[in-house]
């Protein structure tokens, strides 16, 4: 169970850490935030994953007995599904407890987090400001470039830039290497020391610009004025509990669309821990395959079917915050009929003898894979020979 979770985080994360790297690539901040950015996706990937690892942990560890033959014995000593679902319900109950600290609690403030870390980057509040090798614009006075930098941004090789004032006067510098410099006085300013240098100073007068040469050079600037992040609950997603409960049943003191937005992720948070009820009668409905099989279309029917399910909530959320429809009816009712479907799979398999809970799609699947090796071995079969090499 652990390492499908494992498994399953994993796979979740890949796709979206590919696009953060070309986020923080293209926005030219600090490889670290993508890590940071992928640690506050976790905990929202971690209310699937763990219904995904509490399925197939009970699925794989019930195939298990069906197809060494142990389960018909335990079933013929008297010992009843549901005796055998203790462990697992049990096991279930530890994860239902943290599934709903991460939706309720965790998740909304992780979420808040991500948004705020995707706005510093954006903002250049994370040093992504000044890009190499492109013009960029402090203060709509100073322009400033740099060819190239080393030793992660502390040596600047080629450094460019110009200042203007309302007067006309410009104020053009080169310099062949230069780093930035934090003081301590005033914060929202930065010394950019530059050494071996040029300045051509000029002045809007007839007698002409002037030309300064330089070893060292300290050129003070300012930086841009980054505004302060919204707080916490811009969106439903980022309410905790007991800010939806507020919200969504608040009566006159909230509008018509904050409740409805409120009452759907309110609605879509419960069914996803709810469901987690279900995780183990259908791992055990598609766990046991026909006799004398060893067919695993059970796994793949069973995430397919949570995957499935999760998206029509999603779905239903979002329909259900544009008041298109009653959240309690959008979210419940999908449920409803995803419940029913598992309490038939489960009772066909545990009290029905020789049910199967897919036996017509285990016989299709059968049939597919035995025409399937027919036409691979007419195949081989066919092959011509190669001639033996001359000796």
């Amino acid at each position: 169970m652990l390492g499908v979770f494992v498994l399953a985080a994993s796979l979740l994360i890949l796709d979206k850490m590919l696009r953060l790297f070309d986020f923080v690539a293209t926005e030219g901040g600090p490889i670290g935030v993508v890590f940071k950015m992928l640690a506050t996706m976790m905990p929202e990937y971690a209310s699937l994953a763990i219904p995904l690892g509490l399925l197939l942990g009970v699925l794989f560890a019930f195939r298990k007995l069906a197809t060494t033959s142990e389960l018909d014995i335990l079933r013929a000593v008297g010992l009843s599904y549901g005796r055998l679902l203790r462990v697992p319900y049990a096991i279930a109950a530890v994860l239902i407890a943290v599934n709903i600290a991460l939706v309720f609690y965790i998740q909304p403030i992780s979420r808040y987090w991500y948004e705020r870390l995707d706005y510093e980057l954006r903002s250049g509040a994370l040093g992504a400001s000044i890009k190499v090798g492109e013009f960029t614009t402090l203060k709509d006075r100073m322009a400033l470039r740099i060819e190239r930098s080393e030793d992660e941004g502390r040596r600047l090789i080629g450094i460019f830039a110009r200042f203007a004032n309302d007067k006309g006067q410009v104020l053009s510098i080169s310099a062949r290497e230069g780093s930035f410099l934090a003081t301590k006085d005033n914060p929202d300013t930065i010394i950019l020391r530059l050494t071996d240098g040029i300045i051509v100073q000029d002045m809007g007068t007839e007698s002409g610009p002037r030309v300064l040469s330089f070893t060292r050079h300290d050129l003070p600037i300012d930086l841009p004025m980054v505004e302060k992040f919204r707080s916490r609950g811009d969106a439903e997603r980022e309410y905790i509990l007991p800010e939806l409960l507020r919200i969504g049943w608040g009566g006159n003191q909230t509008s018509e669309e904050q409740r409805d937005g409120s009452q759907a992720s309110f609605n879509f948070r419960l069914v996803e821990v709810i469901m987690m009820l279900l995780m183990p009668l259908l791992g055990v409905a598609l766990a046991i395959p026909p006799k004398r099989s060893t067919s695993a279309l059970g796994v793949f029917v069973s995430i397919v079917m949570v995957v499935a399910y999760h998206k029509i909530n999603q779905y239903a959320q979002d329909v259900a915050t544009l008041g298109r429809v009653d959240p309690t009816l959008a979210l419940w009712a999908p449920f409803a009929l995803f419940a029913a479907l598992i309490i038939w799979m489960y009772w066909r398999v545990a009290y029905v003898p020789g049910g199967q809970a897919i036996g017509a799609l285990e016989a299709a699947f059968a049939k597919l894979a035995k025409r399937i090796r027919a036409v691979m071995s007419r195949r081989t079969s066919h092959r011509p020979l190669q001639p033996a090499p001359a000796e």
